[in-house]
């Protein structure tokens, strides 16, 4: 009994993280557009390649690094949501731009290209 109550308290710690990344996500996708002319290092600037729907990230492992433009729907992906805990317990929250994750730009490419884990969301969506 005592390990599935250590169980939800990791899980609801990791649910309330995963809550706090997507809101502040959230905010700052919400801000708005500028165009280039506006932009003076206001970090609600959103660049012309992150469309609606997307956000941008930064895999930095060591000294690669590598920026991607990523759609909302991975957020749900299993190996994107350890990255992006990664992420919040090696960088914290208290950060401005694109979202930065540690690891090799490669490992999110397979992420990304991962084609079982889109056929099971188109899958879901139907």
């Amino acid at each position: 009994m005592a390990k599935s109550r250590t169980s939800g308290k990791k899980n609801n710690s990791i649910v309330n993280t995963l809550k706090f990344v997507l809101e502040k996500l959230l905010r700052s996708l919400l801000l708005g557009r500028k165009s280039n002319s506006d932009f003076g290092g206001d970090s609600t600037y959103v660049p012309q390649d992150v469309k609606e729907g997307h956000f941008a990230v930064i895999a930095a492992d060591g000294g690669q690094m590598k920026r991607f433009v990523v759609a909302l729907s991975y957020l749900s992906h299993p190996r994107f949501l350890d990255l992006l805990k990664q992420a919040a317990e090696e960088y914290g929250f208290d950060r401005e731009g694109a979202l930065t994750i540690p690891c090799p730009p490669s490992d999110l490419e397979k992420i990304l290209h991962d084609k079982q884990w889109q056929q099971e969301e188109e899958d879901s969506l139907i």
